[in-house]
């Protein structure tokens, strides 16, 4: 797993080795604080866990560089549930 990191496609998918190296770094902080991986992996190493997440799309970098999963995206991209308020 580690051999993507050799590959442009993982950097050009984040866009850029900065965005990547803060990406992996903030992720693996989240995992140790015990986030689950949102991967199915037979492995309990954490760096595999966050490239397979970012291969597969599941994790991105955010305009304010926190980390931001596929439902966070989805959630902002929908806007709030105007709905549900009471106007």
């Amino acid at each position: 797993m580690l051999e993507e990191l050799k590959e442009e496609e993982i950097v050009n998918k984040v866009g850029g080795r900065f965005k990547l190296s803060t990406l992996i770094q903030k992720r693996l902080v989240q995992l140790n604080q015990g986030s689950r991986a949102l991967v199915n992996v037979d492995t309990h190493d954490k760096m595999s866990i966050v490239l397979k997440e970012i291969m597969e799309d599941k994790i991105t970098l955010s305009l304010d560089n926190e980390v931001q999963t596929l439902d966070e995206q989805i959630a902002a991209f929908e806007g709030p549930d105007l709905g549900a308020l009471d106007l």
